[in-house]
Protein backbone atom coordinates (compact mmCIF):
# COMPACT_ATOMS: atom_id res chain seq x y z
CA UNK A 1 0.00 0.00 0.00
CA UNK A 2 1.12 3.57 -0.63
CA UNK A 3 2.07 5.89 2.23
CA UNK A 4 -1.08 7.95 1.67
CA UNK A 5 -3.35 4.88 1.71
CA UNK A 6 -1.72 3.62 4.90
CA UNK A 7 -2.09 7.06 6.47
CA UNK A 8 -5.79 7.15 5.66
CA UNK A 9 -6.11 3.66 7.17
CA UNK A 10 -4.20 4.41 10.38
CA UNK A 11 -5.83 7.81 10.94
CA UNK A 12 -9.30 6.50 10.06
CA UNK A 13 -9.00 3.58 12.49
CA UNK A 14 -7.74 5.83 15.28
CA UNK A 15 -10.59 8.30 14.73
CA UNK A 16 -13.15 5.48 14.81
CA UNK A 17 -11.61 4.31 18.09
CA UNK A 18 -11.84 7.79 19.65
CA UNK A 19 -15.46 8.30 18.60
CA UNK A 20 -16.39 4.78 19.75
CA UNK A 21 -14.91 5.44 23.19
CA UNK A 22 -16.85 8.72 23.42
CA UNK A 23 -20.14 6.98 22.66
CA UNK A 24 -19.36 4.22 25.16
CA UNK A 25 -18.43 6.66 27.93
CA UNK A 26 -21.10 9.31 27.37
CA UNK A 27 -21.38 11.77 30.29
CA UNK A 28 -24.74 11.60 32.05
CA UNK A 29 -24.17 14.24 34.75
CA UNK A 30 -22.06 17.32 35.49
CA UNK A 31 -19.90 15.09 37.72
CA UNK A 32 -19.18 12.88 34.69
CA UNK A 33 -18.68 15.87 32.39
CA UNK A 34 -16.31 17.83 34.65
CA UNK A 35 -14.33 15.15 36.55
CA UNK A 36 -15.29 11.77 34.97
CA UNK A 37 -17.31 10.83 38.06
CA UNK A 38 -14.07 10.80 40.12
CA UNK A 39 -13.75 7.11 39.32
CA UNK A 40 -10.73 6.88 37.01
CA UNK A 41 -8.10 4.25 37.82
CA UNK A 42 -4.68 5.81 38.68
CA UNK A 43 -2.90 3.94 35.87
CA UNK A 44 -5.46 5.09 33.29
CA UNK A 45 -5.34 8.61 34.72
CA UNK A 46 -1.54 8.60 34.50
CA UNK A 47 -1.70 7.70 30.80
CA UNK A 48 -4.44 10.27 30.16
CA UNK A 49 -2.46 12.95 32.03
CA UNK A 50 0.61 12.16 29.91
CA UNK A 51 -1.49 12.47 26.72
CA UNK A 52 -2.91 15.78 27.97
CA UNK A 53 0.56 17.03 28.87
CA UNK A 54 2.31 15.89 25.67
CA UNK A 55 0.58 18.15 23.20
CA UNK A 56 1.53 18.88 19.61
CA UNK A 57 4.24 21.11 21.09
CA UNK A 58 5.83 18.08 22.76
CA UNK A 59 5.27 15.58 19.95
CA UNK A 60 5.90 17.86 16.96
CA UNK A 61 7.64 21.06 18.10
CA UNK A 62 9.95 20.21 20.99
CA UNK A 63 12.39 18.03 19.03
CA UNK A 64 12.27 20.65 16.25
CA UNK A 65 13.21 23.37 18.73
CA UNK A 66 16.10 21.33 20.11
CA UNK A 67 17.15 20.37 16.58
CA UNK A 68 17.56 24.03 15.58
CA UNK A 69 18.59 25.56 18.93
CA UNK A 70 20.88 22.78 20.12
CA UNK A 71 21.76 23.05 23.78
CA UNK A 72 19.64 26.22 24.15
CA UNK A 73 16.58 24.14 23.27
CA UNK A 74 17.10 22.09 26.43
CA UNK A 75 15.36 24.83 28.45
CA UNK A 76 12.03 23.58 27.04
CA UNK A 77 12.85 20.00 27.94
CA UNK A 78 13.84 20.92 31.49
CA UNK A 79 11.11 23.50 31.99
CA UNK A 80 8.18 21.38 30.85
CA UNK A 81 9.38 18.29 32.70
CA UNK A 82 10.20 20.22 35.86
CA UNK A 83 6.80 21.88 35.71
CA UNK A 84 5.11 18.51 35.87
CA UNK A 85 7.17 17.53 38.94
CA UNK A 86 6.17 20.77 40.69
CA UNK A 87 2.54 20.15 39.84
CA UNK A 88 2.65 16.55 41.06
CA UNK A 89 4.37 17.38 44.36
CA UNK A 90 3.04 20.79 45.36
CA UNK A 91 -0.47 21.08 43.90
CA UNK A 92 -2.16 17.91 42.66
CA UNK A 93 -2.84 15.98 45.91
CA UNK A 94 -4.12 19.07 47.73
CA UNK A 95 -6.41 20.13 44.89
CA UNK A 96 -7.83 16.60 44.72
CA UNK A 97 -8.54 16.71 48.45
CA UNK A 98 -10.27 20.04 47.95
CA UNK A 99 -12.74 18.00 45.92
CA UNK A 100 -14.29 20.50 43.49
CA UNK A 101 -14.38 20.66 39.68
CA UNK A 102 -12.11 23.45 38.41
CA UNK A 103 -9.11 25.64 39.25
CA UNK A 104 -11.24 28.84 39.43
CA UNK A 105 -13.49 26.85 41.80
CA UNK A 106 -10.55 26.45 44.17
CA UNK A 107 -9.47 30.09 43.85
CA UNK A 108 -13.02 31.42 44.26
CA UNK A 109 -13.75 29.24 47.31
CA UNK A 110 -10.34 29.55 48.96
CA UNK A 111 -10.38 33.34 48.65
CA UNK A 112 -14.15 33.63 49.24
CA UNK A 113 -14.42 36.04 46.33
CA UNK A 114 -16.25 36.15 42.99
CA UNK A 115 -13.71 38.71 41.78
CA UNK A 116 -10.82 36.27 42.37
CA UNK A 117 -12.79 33.59 40.54
CA UNK A 118 -13.39 35.89 37.55
CA UNK A 119 -9.70 36.86 37.30
CA UNK A 120 -8.78 33.17 37.32
CA UNK A 121 -11.38 32.38 34.65
CA UNK A 122 -10.11 35.11 32.33
CA UNK A 123 -6.51 33.96 32.72
CA UNK A 124 -7.41 30.32 32.10
CA UNK A 125 -9.45 31.10 29.00
CA UNK A 126 -6.60 33.18 27.53
CA UNK A 127 -4.00 30.48 28.29
CA UNK A 128 -6.22 27.71 26.93
CA UNK A 129 -7.06 29.46 23.65
CA UNK A 130 -3.37 30.24 23.14
CA UNK A 131 -2.60 26.55 23.37
CA UNK A 132 -5.55 25.51 21.23
CA UNK A 133 -4.16 27.70 18.43
CA UNK A 134 -0.99 25.62 18.43
CA UNK A 135 -2.85 22.32 18.49
CA UNK A 136 -5.03 23.26 15.54
CA UNK A 137 -1.97 24.34 13.59
CA UNK A 138 -0.48 20.89 14.25
CA UNK A 139 -3.66 19.22 13.00
CA UNK A 140 -3.54 21.33 9.82
CA UNK A 141 0.13 20.49 9.15
CA UNK A 142 -0.41 16.74 9.50
CA UNK A 143 -3.53 16.69 7.35
CA UNK A 144 -2.11 18.88 4.60
CA UNK A 145 1.07 16.84 4.23
CA UNK A 146 0.06 13.24 4.84
CA UNK A 147 -3.58 13.17 3.75
CA UNK A 148 -3.07 15.70 0.94
CA UNK A 149 -6.13 17.74 1.79
CA UNK A 150 -6.30 21.48 2.32
CA UNK A 151 -5.34 22.67 5.77
CA UNK A 152 -8.84 24.12 6.28
CA UNK A 153 -10.47 20.78 5.52
CA UNK A 154 -8.08 19.04 7.92
CA UNK A 155 -8.91 21.46 10.71
CA UNK A 156 -12.65 20.93 10.14
CA UNK A 157 -12.22 17.13 10.33
CA UNK A 158 -10.28 17.56 13.57
CA UNK A 159 -13.06 19.80 14.93
CA UNK A 160 -15.67 17.15 14.16
CA UNK A 161 -13.72 14.40 15.94
CA UNK A 162 -13.05 16.55 19.01
CA UNK A 163 -16.71 17.62 19.01
CA UNK A 164 -17.82 14.00 19.37
CA UNK A 165 -15.71 12.98 22.32
CA UNK A 166 -15.48 16.37 24.10
CA UNK A 167 -19.11 17.49 23.81
CA UNK A 168 -20.63 14.02 24.06
CA UNK A 169 -18.29 12.40 26.58
CA UNK A 170 -17.00 15.37 28.58
CA UNK A 171 -14.12 14.54 30.92
CA UNK A 172 -15.27 10.91 31.07
CA UNK A 173 -15.04 10.50 27.30
CA UNK A 174 -11.87 12.57 27.05
CA UNK A 175 -10.09 10.53 29.74
CA UNK A 176 -10.50 7.13 28.09
CA UNK A 177 -9.91 8.60 24.64
CA UNK A 178 -6.65 10.06 25.92
CA UNK A 179 -5.55 6.65 27.17
CA UNK A 180 -5.90 5.37 23.60
CA UNK A 181 -4.22 8.49 22.23
CA UNK A 182 -1.25 8.04 24.55
CA UNK A 183 -0.73 4.51 23.25
CA UNK A 184 -0.91 5.74 19.66
CA UNK A 185 1.42 8.71 20.12
CA UNK A 186 4.12 6.95 22.16
CA UNK A 187 4.25 4.05 19.71
CA UNK A 188 4.39 6.53 16.83
CA UNK A 189 7.23 8.44 18.48
CA UNK A 190 9.38 5.48 19.51
CA UNK A 191 9.20 3.32 16.36
CA UNK A 192 10.90 5.79 13.97
CA UNK A 193 13.33 6.85 16.74
CA UNK A 194 14.43 3.23 17.19
CA UNK A 195 14.70 2.68 13.42
CA UNK A 196 16.81 5.79 12.89
CA UNK A 197 18.98 5.16 15.95
CA UNK A 198 19.91 1.77 14.50
CA UNK A 199 20.62 3.27 11.08
CA UNK A 200 22.82 6.10 12.41
CA UNK A 201 24.53 4.59 15.48
CA UNK A 202 23.69 0.89 15.41
CA UNK A 203 22.17 1.26 18.89
CA UNK A 204 18.47 0.24 19.18
CA UNK A 205 17.92 2.46 22.24
CA UNK A 206 17.57 6.09 21.05
CA UNK A 207 18.47 7.52 24.46
CA UNK A 208 21.80 5.65 24.33
CA UNK A 209 22.29 6.18 20.58
CA UNK A 210 22.20 9.93 21.28
CA UNK A 211 25.58 9.62 23.02
CA UNK A 212 27.00 6.81 20.87
CA UNK A 213 29.38 6.68 17.92
CA UNK A 214 28.22 6.63 14.31
CA UNK A 215 27.96 3.36 12.39
CA UNK A 216 31.36 2.29 10.98
CA UNK A 217 33.06 5.27 12.61
CA UNK A 218 34.76 6.27 15.85
CA UNK A 219 33.14 9.73 15.69
CA UNK A 220 30.41 10.45 18.24
CA UNK A 221 27.04 11.70 17.00
CA UNK A 222 27.26 14.96 18.95
CA UNK A 223 30.80 15.61 17.73
CA UNK A 224 29.55 15.16 14.16
CA UNK A 225 26.70 17.59 14.83
CA UNK A 226 29.07 20.16 16.32
CA UNK A 227 31.28 20.00 13.24
CA UNK A 228 28.36 20.18 10.79
CA UNK A 229 26.96 23.21 12.63
CA UNK A 230 30.29 25.04 12.68
CA UNK A 231 30.89 24.31 8.98
CA UNK A 232 27.54 25.93 8.14
CA UNK A 233 28.26 29.02 10.23
CA UNK A 234 26.12 28.09 13.25
CA UNK A 235 27.33 27.81 16.83
CA UNK A 236 28.35 24.32 17.92
CA UNK A 237 25.28 22.19 18.60
CA UNK A 238 26.38 21.54 22.21
CA UNK A 239 27.24 25.21 22.88
CA UNK A 240 24.86 27.59 24.64
CA UNK A 241 24.48 31.19 23.43
CA UNK A 242 22.22 32.43 26.24
CA UNK A 243 23.35 33.93 29.55
CA UNK A 244 23.06 31.77 32.64
CA UNK A 245 20.48 34.06 34.25
CA UNK A 246 18.28 33.98 31.16
CA UNK A 247 18.51 30.19 30.92
CA UNK A 248 17.60 29.92 34.60
CA UNK A 249 14.64 32.32 34.33
CA UNK A 250 13.25 30.81 31.12
CA UNK A 251 13.44 27.32 32.63
CA UNK A 252 11.82 28.53 35.86
CA UNK A 253 9.06 30.41 33.99
CA UNK A 254 8.31 27.29 31.97
CA UNK A 255 8.31 25.17 35.13
CA UNK A 256 6.02 27.37 37.21
CA UNK A 257 3.93 28.29 34.16
CA UNK A 258 3.29 24.69 33.17
CA UNK A 259 2.60 23.77 36.81
CA UNK A 260 -0.25 26.27 36.60
CA UNK A 261 -1.74 24.96 33.36
CA UNK A 262 -5.42 24.19 34.02
CA UNK A 263 -6.00 21.28 31.63
CA UNK A 264 -3.42 19.15 33.46
CA UNK A 265 -4.38 20.22 36.99
CA UNK A 266 -7.99 19.18 36.43
CA UNK A 267 -6.86 15.62 35.61
CA UNK A 268 -6.10 15.05 39.28
CA UNK A 269 -9.73 15.79 40.19
CA UNK A 270 -10.83 12.63 38.38
CA UNK A 271 -9.43 9.89 40.67
CA UNK A 272 -11.32 8.37 43.64
CA UNK A 273 -8.86 9.27 46.44
CA UNK A 274 -6.01 11.63 47.31
CA UNK A 275 -3.59 8.70 47.38
CA UNK A 276 -4.72 7.85 43.84
CA UNK A 277 -3.81 11.40 42.76
CA UNK A 278 -0.26 10.79 44.00
CA UNK A 279 -0.11 7.40 42.27
CA UNK A 280 -1.44 8.76 38.98
CA UNK A 281 1.16 11.54 39.17
CA UNK A 282 3.88 8.90 39.40
CA UNK A 283 2.48 6.84 36.51
CA UNK A 284 2.15 9.99 34.40
CA UNK A 285 5.78 10.93 35.07
CA UNK A 286 6.92 7.51 33.82
CA UNK A 287 4.74 7.84 30.70
CA UNK A 288 6.01 11.37 30.02
CA UNK A 289 9.65 10.39 30.58
CA UNK A 290 9.50 7.83 27.76
CA UNK A 291 8.91 10.57 25.20
CA UNK A 292 10.89 13.35 26.86
CA UNK A 293 14.08 11.29 27.12
CA UNK A 294 13.70 10.30 23.46
CA UNK A 295 13.17 13.84 22.12
CA UNK A 296 16.85 14.99 22.29
CA UNK A 297 17.87 11.90 20.32
CA UNK A 298 15.17 12.49 17.70
CA UNK A 299 16.32 16.13 17.43
CA UNK A 300 19.94 15.12 16.84
CA UNK A 301 19.08 12.35 14.35
CA UNK A 302 16.79 14.62 12.33
CA UNK A 303 19.35 17.46 12.27
CA UNK A 304 22.11 15.23 10.89
CA UNK A 305 19.85 13.61 8.31
CA UNK A 306 18.39 16.95 7.22
CA UNK A 307 21.76 18.62 6.61
CA UNK A 308 23.35 15.66 4.87
CA UNK A 309 20.36 15.02 2.60
CA UNK A 310 20.14 18.52 1.06
CA UNK A 311 23.40 20.41 1.50
CA UNK A 312 24.91 21.34 -1.89
CA UNK A 313 22.59 18.97 -3.76
CA UNK A 314 21.07 20.06 -7.05
CA UNK A 315 17.51 21.30 -6.57
CA UNK A 316 16.36 19.30 -9.62
CA UNK A 317 17.73 16.16 -7.94
CA UNK A 318 16.59 17.08 -4.43
CA UNK A 319 14.93 14.31 -2.39
CA UNK A 320 11.20 13.73 -2.64
CA UNK A 321 10.62 14.72 0.98
CA UNK A 322 12.01 18.20 0.30
CA UNK A 323 9.56 18.85 -2.54
CA UNK A 324 6.67 17.27 -0.61
CA UNK A 325 7.05 19.75 2.23
CA UNK A 326 7.77 22.60 -0.18
CA UNK A 327 4.39 21.97 -1.78
CA UNK A 328 2.60 22.91 1.43
CA UNK A 329 4.81 25.92 2.13
CA UNK A 330 6.82 24.64 5.09
CA UNK A 331 10.09 24.48 3.16
CA UNK A 332 11.30 26.99 0.58
CA UNK A 333 14.42 27.41 -1.58
CA UNK A 334 15.55 30.43 -3.58
CA UNK A 335 18.69 30.18 -5.71
CA UNK A 336 20.66 33.30 -4.75
CA UNK A 337 23.77 32.62 -6.84
CA UNK A 338 22.13 30.84 -9.81
CA UNK A 339 24.21 27.66 -9.43
CA UNK A 340 21.22 25.34 -9.08
CA UNK A 341 22.56 23.94 -5.80
CA UNK A 342 20.80 24.01 -2.44
CA UNK A 343 22.89 26.00 0.01
CA UNK A 344 21.86 25.78 3.67
CA UNK A 345 23.78 27.93 6.17
CA UNK A 346 23.31 30.42 8.98
CA UNK A 347 20.93 33.37 8.44
CA UNK A 348 17.40 34.02 7.18
CA UNK A 349 16.79 33.19 3.53
CA UNK A 350 13.97 35.74 3.18
CA UNK A 351 13.53 39.20 4.62
CA UNK A 352 10.13 38.44 6.13
CA UNK A 353 11.21 35.06 7.53
CA UNK A 354 8.34 32.85 6.34
CA UNK A 355 8.08 32.72 2.52
CA UNK A 356 5.02 33.95 0.67
CA UNK A 357 4.45 31.61 -2.27
CA UNK A 358 2.91 32.18 -5.70
CA UNK A 359 1.33 29.31 -7.61
CA UNK A 360 3.78 29.45 -10.52
CA UNK A 361 7.24 27.89 -10.63
CA UNK A 362 10.53 29.21 -11.96
CA UNK A 363 12.70 27.83 -14.76
CA UNK A 364 14.45 25.37 -12.44
CA UNK A 365 11.23 24.12 -10.94
CA UNK A 366 11.29 26.00 -7.65
CA UNK A 367 8.10 27.71 -6.51
CA UNK A 368 7.93 31.44 -7.08
CA UNK A 369 8.18 33.48 -3.87
CA UNK A 370 7.01 37.05 -3.41
CA UNK A 371 9.28 37.82 -0.45
CA UNK A 372 12.56 39.56 -1.26
CA UNK A 373 15.62 37.47 -0.36
CA UNK A 374 18.14 38.59 2.24
CA UNK A 375 21.43 39.69 0.76
CA UNK A 376 23.58 39.71 3.89
CA UNK A 377 24.02 35.90 4.03
CA UNK A 378 24.29 32.89 1.73
CA UNK A 379 21.46 30.81 3.15
CA UNK A 380 18.94 29.80 0.47
CA UNK A 381 16.65 27.53 2.53
CA UNK A 382 13.69 28.28 4.76
CA UNK A 383 12.48 25.36 6.89
CA UNK A 384 9.70 25.35 9.46
CA UNK A 385 11.13 23.70 12.58
CA UNK A 386 7.76 22.08 13.35
CA UNK A 387 8.19 19.59 10.50
CA UNK A 388 11.35 17.91 11.80
CA UNK A 389 9.61 15.08 13.67
CA UNK A 390 7.00 14.56 10.96
CA UNK A 391 9.54 14.63 8.12
CA UNK A 392 12.15 12.54 9.96
CA UNK A 393 10.92 9.13 8.69
CA UNK A 394 10.82 10.45 5.11
CA UNK A 395 14.31 11.93 5.35
CA UNK A 396 15.64 8.62 6.71
CA UNK A 397 13.75 6.67 3.99
CA UNK A 398 11.83 4.53 6.46
CA UNK A 399 8.92 2.27 5.32
CA UNK A 400 5.62 3.91 4.37
CA UNK A 401 3.79 2.42 7.36
CA UNK A 402 6.15 4.28 9.73
CA UNK A 403 5.25 7.61 8.08
CA UNK A 404 1.56 6.74 8.43
CA UNK A 405 2.09 5.89 12.09
CA UNK A 406 3.80 9.22 12.75
CA UNK A 407 0.88 11.05 11.13
CA UNK A 408 -1.59 9.24 13.42
CA UNK A 409 0.63 10.02 16.42
CA UNK A 410 0.86 13.71 15.57
CA UNK A 411 -2.91 13.96 15.30
CA UNK A 412 -3.36 12.07 18.58
CA UNK A 413 -1.03 14.50 20.36
CA UNK A 414 -2.77 17.59 18.98
CA UNK A 415 -6.32 16.33 19.52
CA UNK A 416 -5.72 15.00 23.04
CA UNK A 417 -4.50 18.34 24.37
CA UNK A 418 -7.04 20.32 22.35
CA UNK A 419 -9.84 18.32 23.97
CA UNK A 420 -8.46 18.91 27.47
CA UNK A 421 -8.09 22.63 26.87
CA UNK A 422 -11.57 22.93 25.38
CA UNK A 423 -13.04 21.18 28.40
CA UNK A 424 -11.29 23.68 30.69
CA UNK A 425 -12.84 26.55 28.72
CA UNK A 426 -16.24 24.85 28.78
CA UNK A 427 -16.21 24.14 32.52
CA UNK A 428 -14.91 27.64 33.34
CA UNK A 429 -17.83 29.19 31.47
CA UNK A 430 -20.64 26.84 32.51
CA UNK A 431 -19.56 26.14 36.10
CA UNK A 432 -17.57 29.18 37.25
CA UNK A 433 -19.18 32.00 35.27
CA UNK A 434 -22.77 30.76 35.03
CA UNK A 435 -23.46 28.37 37.94
CA UNK A 436 -21.19 30.01 40.52
CA UNK A 437 -21.48 33.67 39.49
CA UNK A 438 -24.25 34.87 37.18
CA UNK A 439 -26.89 32.09 37.16
CA UNK A 440 -26.67 30.29 40.52
CA UNK A 441 -30.26 28.96 40.32
CA UNK A 442 -29.80 26.72 37.25
CA UNK A 443 -30.22 22.98 37.93
CA UNK A 444 -27.74 20.22 37.04
CA UNK A 445 -29.46 19.36 33.76
CA UNK A 446 -29.31 23.00 32.64
CA UNK A 447 -25.67 23.28 33.72
CA UNK A 448 -24.76 20.18 31.68
CA UNK A 449 -26.56 21.68 28.67
CA UNK A 450 -24.62 24.95 29.04
CA UNK A 451 -21.38 23.00 29.46
CA UNK A 452 -21.96 21.18 26.16
CA UNK A 453 -22.93 24.43 24.41
CA UNK A 454 -19.79 26.11 25.77
CA UNK A 455 -17.64 23.23 24.52
CA UNK A 456 -19.22 23.43 21.06
CA UNK A 457 -18.65 27.19 20.85
CA UNK A 458 -15.05 26.79 22.06
CA UNK A 459 -14.42 24.14 19.39
CA UNK A 460 -15.79 26.50 16.73
CA UNK A 461 -13.50 29.32 17.89
CA UNK A 462 -10.53 26.94 18.07
CA UNK A 463 -11.29 25.88 14.50
CA UNK A 464 -11.21 29.51 13.39
CA UNK A 465 -7.75 29.82 14.96
CA UNK A 466 -6.68 26.83 12.88
CA UNK A 467 -8.18 28.14 9.64
CA UNK A 468 -7.23 31.79 10.18
CA UNK A 469 -4.21 31.58 12.49
CA UNK A 470 -3.31 34.94 14.03
CA UNK A 471 0.14 36.08 12.98
CA UNK A 472 1.25 36.53 16.58
CA UNK A 473 0.58 32.99 17.85
CA UNK A 474 4.30 32.25 18.18
CA UNK A 475 4.75 35.43 20.21
CA UNK A 476 1.91 34.85 22.65
CA UNK A 477 3.35 31.48 23.70
CA UNK A 478 5.67 33.42 26.01
CA UNK A 479 2.61 35.35 27.14
CA UNK A 480 0.77 32.15 28.10
CA UNK A 481 3.58 30.69 30.19
CA UNK A 482 4.38 34.04 31.81
CA UNK A 483 0.73 34.61 32.63
CA UNK A 484 0.30 31.16 34.19
CA UNK A 485 3.50 31.53 36.22
CA UNK A 486 2.67 35.03 37.49
CA UNK A 487 -1.06 34.58 38.20
CA UNK A 488 -2.42 31.03 38.56
CA UNK A 489 0.51 29.21 40.18
CA UNK A 490 1.08 31.73 43.04
CA UNK A 491 -2.65 31.91 43.80
CA UNK A 492 -2.91 28.13 44.13
CA UNK A 493 0.43 27.61 45.90
CA UNK A 494 -0.13 30.35 48.49
CA UNK A 495 -3.73 29.28 48.89
CA UNK A 496 -2.57 25.84 50.00
CA UNK A 497 0.48 26.73 52.10
CA UNK A 498 -0.29 30.18 53.56
CA UNK A 499 -3.47 30.30 55.66
CA UNK A 500 -3.05 34.03 56.35
CA UNK A 501 -3.45 34.95 52.68
CA UNK A 502 -6.81 36.65 52.18
CA UNK A 503 -8.91 37.64 49.17
CA UNK A 504 -7.43 41.14 48.93
CA UNK A 505 -3.91 39.72 48.84
CA UNK A 506 -4.80 37.11 46.22
CA UNK A 507 -6.62 39.56 43.93
CA UNK A 508 -3.96 42.27 44.11
CA UNK A 509 -1.22 39.66 43.76
CA UNK A 510 -2.74 38.17 40.60
CA UNK A 511 -3.38 41.62 39.12
CA UNK A 512 0.14 42.78 40.00
CA UNK A 513 1.76 39.70 38.47
CA UNK A 514 -0.49 40.03 35.43
CA UNK A 515 0.30 43.72 34.93
CA UNK A 516 4.06 43.35 35.39
CA UNK A 517 4.43 40.29 33.15
CA UNK A 518 2.04 41.38 30.41
CA UNK A 519 3.52 44.89 30.21
CA UNK A 520 7.04 43.53 29.81
CA UNK A 521 6.05 40.99 27.13
CA UNK A 522 3.78 43.39 25.23
CA UNK A 523 6.50 46.04 25.13
CA UNK A 524 9.25 43.78 23.77
CA UNK A 525 7.11 41.48 21.63
CA UNK A 526 4.54 43.86 20.16
CA UNK A 527 5.32 47.56 20.76
CA UNK A 528 9.11 47.69 20.32
CA UNK A 529 10.39 44.37 18.96
CA UNK A 530 13.50 46.15 17.66
CA UNK A 531 14.56 46.63 21.31
CA UNK A 532 14.13 42.94 22.14
CA UNK A 533 17.76 42.14 22.91
CA UNK A 534 19.84 41.42 26.05
CA UNK A 535 21.09 45.01 26.30
CA UNK A 536 17.58 46.31 26.98
CA UNK A 537 16.18 43.46 29.09
CA UNK A 538 15.64 43.88 32.84
CA UNK A 539 18.55 42.08 34.56
CA UNK A 540 19.27 40.41 31.21
CA UNK A 541 16.01 38.40 31.36
CA UNK A 542 14.17 37.83 28.08
CA UNK A 543 10.35 38.09 27.71
CA UNK A 544 10.21 34.27 27.69
CA UNK A 545 11.63 34.21 31.23
CA UNK A 546 10.04 37.28 32.79
CA UNK A 547 7.11 35.28 34.18
CA UNK A 548 9.50 34.00 36.84
CA UNK A 549 10.01 37.55 38.16
CA UNK A 550 6.27 38.16 37.73
CA UNK A 551 5.66 35.25 40.07
CA UNK A 552 7.75 36.91 42.80
CA UNK A 553 5.94 40.20 42.19
CA UNK A 554 2.70 38.30 42.83
CA UNK A 555 4.12 36.69 45.98
CA UNK A 556 5.34 39.98 47.45
CA UNK A 557 2.17 41.94 46.71
CA UNK A 558 -0.11 39.15 47.95
CA UNK A 559 1.75 38.71 51.25
CA UNK A 560 2.15 42.47 51.84
CA UNK A 561 -1.52 43.29 51.15
CA UNK A 562 -2.70 40.35 53.27
CA UNK A 563 -0.60 41.59 56.19
CA UNK A 564 -2.34 44.97 56.03
CA UNK A 565 -5.90 43.68 55.72
CA UNK A 566 -8.25 41.43 57.68
CA UNK A 567 -7.53 37.74 58.20
CA UNK A 568 -9.55 35.20 56.20
CA UNK A 569 -12.70 33.80 57.86
CA UNK A 570 -12.19 30.94 60.31
CA UNK A 571 -13.96 28.48 57.99
CA UNK A 572 -11.43 29.24 55.24
CA UNK A 573 -8.51 28.58 57.60
CA UNK A 574 -10.18 25.33 58.65
CA UNK A 575 -10.58 24.35 54.99
CA UNK A 576 -6.86 24.93 54.36
CA UNK A 577 -5.99 22.82 57.42
CA UNK A 578 -8.25 20.05 56.15
CA UNK A 579 -6.78 19.83 52.65
CA UNK A 580 -3.23 19.80 54.09
CA UNK A 581 -3.87 16.86 56.43
CA UNK A 582 -2.07 13.69 55.16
Amino acid sequence: MSAQALTYLFVGLSFMLYIGIAIWSRAESTNDFYVAGKGVNPVANGMATAADWMSASSFISMAGLISFLGKDGAVYLMGWTGGYVLLALLLAPYLRKFGQYTVPDFIGTRYYSKTARLVAVLCLIFISFTYVSGQMRGVGIVFSRFLEVEINIGVIIGMIVVFFYAVLGGMKGITYTQVAQYCVMIFAYLVPAIFISILITGNPVPQLGFGDTLVNSSTYLLDKLDQLSIDLGFNAYTESTKSNIDIFCITAALMFGTAGLPHVIVRFFTVPKVSDARKSAGYALICIAILYTTAPAVAAFSRVNFIESIQEKSYLDSPDWFKNWENIGLIAWKDKNDDGLINYSVGKAFEEGRPDFLDSRGSQGEREIKNPITKDNDNEVYIDQDIMVLANPEIAKLPAWVMALVAAGGLAAALSTAAGLLLVISSSISHDLLKKTFMPKINEKQELFYARCSAAIAIFIAGLFGIYPPGFVAQVVAFAFGLAASTIFPAIFLGIFLKRLNKEGAIFGMLGGLLFTSSYIIFFKFISPELNNPENWLFGISPEGIGFLGMFVNFMIAIFVSALTAKPPIKVEQMVDKIRLP
